[in-house]
């Protein structure tokens, strides 16, 4: 059983990976925007991005049950 300060140490560290991620993918976009792409790939491509980083997160989060 998880006690109440790891469960918060997990989410904190969950959420500083989706701060970061959420970061980088601003400074993609912004740099595609740059390079002349159209907005409606930029939106494609930040989507796509920010799935794959939570499903990343999630998976390194998550705890396998002992057992």
């Amino acid at each position: 059983m998880y006690s109440l300060w790891e469960s918060k140490k997990t989410l904190s560290s969950f959420g500083i990976y989706l701060i970061g991620f959420v970061i980088l993918i601003v400074g993609l976009s912004y740099g595609a925007f740059l390079a002349g792409l159209s907005a409606q790939w930029i939106l494609v491509g930040a989507i796509s991005a920010l799935g794959i980083g939570v499903l990343a997160g999630v998976s390194t989060m998550r705890r396998r049950d002992p057992g």
